[in-house]
């Protein structure tokens, strides 16, 4: 500890949130090494041989009758050092203290550094006051509950999010251990293609490349209508009955040894069979005497036999119906003949519902959902894929490139990967423990999904677009620490996230935030004890965050580590660039890029 000249600090009011010290001449009161600012750190010593820490919040200028000056200095206090060791809380100081000076770094560093255990700590942040000093979290407590990093455009969000996540793939539980990977497995949404830089071993799937497989029949009910029934027709009843009919028919025909299918079982079937169904029902005739004789025009019926034809016509069962006209597109008898009339559902309604569904199933945008690929694929080969298990090589970091899914299926995408994920844990847990009964880790491959911009498909919105996704990460938000799913959220505009999903949140990276609307967001999620630190949020500079939440010893202002391999998110340097010579662009080349 270092003495100093003329210590002419001296403490004026001691409370549990606020310490207020009077300082004659400031420049003898600073160390001469360091600089004396809003959140630095003073020790306050009083006759009790304890030290009380405090982190100074703002500073005033006094000036008396006779013009002297005299500085104030408000300070939140941390916690004390008693027995080398600092504790929490400051309300035992005894008055009036001896000394008020400088901290030290050592006495700093035993806030940070010496408040974890080494098998717990978790590190990607230095003090930003003084980034000799590391600011560890608690690994569990960060990562076993949901994370919110926030922050404006430029403020190194998604440096932010790539530090962390490359410090957890790299952490090994042995320094000496030969194993090439570590046991984390971390699912990131990318929706502006820019992680694959930062991970370049990852397991990256996107649809350009045909390596992003989701196959339609795992679609729930909600996200199946999303697509292929519009606003209006999802309120007309004969439309959205008929469809949830034909697909439970057709899983029923697919599955016929699981005696529990229902329209929401996650099992294959045939979606162009469905599409021939629906044709058929919207073409239908029957016989007007005999209304269970369908009046089809196949090889049994010739044209020129009409009279017989109408007479008789097939005889169907409704299950016998619905497995022949999942068979192909039949033609019927027109309802000239008055003994022929319209199928119940000829009637015109299933037209619009029978031309948007077949747009959409052939549309090649969404081969990735409706192609043929689609009907291959095992359940088994996609969850392996979204948690980088594989015969050649496994992966620690899944990165789902959504920068080409097209933006009426986006919110979809999220919802379906996000629900198979938790109801991975979810089944995982039974089986663990109905395997061991005595069984205390639910999931011992916990997972982490980042959901990159997450206000795009996770909004605070009624839309019904947005609906199943909602759902599917408020449930992740709210249940899923008890399967080994958690969720980071990373949003420049927090206030556009569902509440739900961000108040679950319970560690907060706060980055430089300039939209009122998100910072007054952000406050109300934050801890009131936070004081003036949260008022920095808005002049914070590019790698700054408060850190905040369980995992860490006390709410920080630190300084985000540089990535090892940075995400292809730098802004664009224009002056520069404008500068130079004009460039000729292969507009040809971009053109075919565009349209693949």
């Amino acid at each position: 500890m270092c003495e100093f000249e003329d210590n002419n600090a001296e403490v004026i009011s001691v409370c549990p949130n606020k310490v207020k010290i009077s300082v004659d001449r400031l420049e003898k009161f600073k160390r001469p090494e360091e600089m004396l600012k809003i959140g630095a750190y003073l020790r306050i010593e009083d006759n009790e041989n304890c030290i009380l820490l405090a982190i100074i919040e703002n500073f005033s200028l006094e000036v008396n009758d006779n013009g002297k000056r005299k500085y104030l200095i408000e300070a939140n206090p941390l916690g004390i050092i008693r027995n080398n060791k600092f504790i929490r809380g400051g309300d035992s100081l005894t008055i009036p203290p001896k000394k008020v000076e400088p901290a030290t770094e050592e006495e700093i560093r035993k806030i940070y550094e010496d408040s974890l255990n080494d098998d717990v700590k978790f590190e990607f942040s230095s003090l930003s006051a003084n980034i000799k000093i590391k600011v560890p979290v608690d690994g569990n407590k960060f990562f076993n509950k949901h994370i919110a990093i926030v922050g404006s455009t430029g403020s190194g969000k998604s440096h932010t999010v790539a530090t962390i996540i490359q410090n957890a793939v790299n952490t090994k539980d042995e320094e000496k251990e030969k194993f090439v990977l570590n046991n984390s497995h971390i699912i990131i949404f990318d929706i502006h293609s820019e992680y694959k830089s930062a991970f370049q071993k990852a397991n990256f799937l996107d649809i350009t490349n045909d390596t992003l497989i989701l196959p339609y029949w795992l679609l729930n009910s909600e996200e199946l209508e999303e697509i292929l029934l519009d606003t209006g027709e999802r309120d007309n009843y004969n439309q959205s009955s008929i469809f949830r009919t034909l697909v439970t028919a057709n899983k029923r025909k697919y599955n016929s040894d699981n005696t529990k299918i229902f329209y929401d079982t996650p099992v294959f079937f045939d979606i162009n069979e469905v599409m021939n169904a629906i044709n058929n029902l919207k073409n239908e005739s029957k016989n007007s005497k005999a209304p269970n004789k369908y009046m089809i025009i196949d090889d049994s019926y010739k044209l020129e036999d009409c009279k017989t034809t109408v007479d008789s016509g097939i005889s169907l069962s409704e299950e016998e119906r619905m497995l022949k006209y999942f068979e192909k597109e039949y033609s019927f008898y027109p309802n000239k003949n008055q003994n022929i009339i319209k199928g119940d559902y000829a009637d015109g309604t299933l037209d619009k519902f029978a031309t948007r569904f077949q747009s959409k199933i052939i549309d090649d945008r969404l081969k990735f959902l409706f192609g043929e690929q689609s009907k291959k694929i095992s359940f088994e080969d996609i969850l392996k894929k979204l948690l980088g298990y594989s015969d050649e090589e496994n992966t620690n970091v899944t990165i789902i490139d959504l920068s080409g899914v097209p933006f009426e299926v986006l919110s979809i995408t999220v919802s379906l990967i996000s629900r198979i994920l938790f109801d991975y844990g979810y089944y995982y847990k039974r089986l663990r423990c109905e395997n061991n009964k005595d069984e205390k880790i639910n999931n011992d491959a916990p997972i982490l999904l980042v959901y990159e911009e997450a206000h795009k498909y996770i909004p605070k919105s009624d839309l019904t677009k947005y609906r199943s996704a909602q759902k599917a990460i408020e449930r992740i938000a709210k249940e899923g620490r008890k399967y080994g799913v958690t969720l980071l959220l990373a949003s420049q505009r927090p206030s556009e996230i569902s509440e739900t999903i961000f108040s679950q949140c319970n560690n907060f990276i706060a980055m430089r935030l300039t939209n009122p609307n998100d910072q007054i967001y952000v406050k109300k999620l934050l801890p009131d004890t936070m004081g003036t630190l949260i008022d920095k949020m808005p002049s914070l500079k590019s790698g700054e965050a408060l850190l905040i939440g369980e995992s860490v010893i006390m709410p920080s202002i630190v300084q985000i580590d540089k990535c090892k391999n940075p995400p292809s998110s730098n802004d664009i340097p224009y002056w520069k660039l404008w500068k130079e010579k004009w460039k000729n662009i292969r507009i040809e080349e971009i053109k075919n890029e565009w349209y693949k």
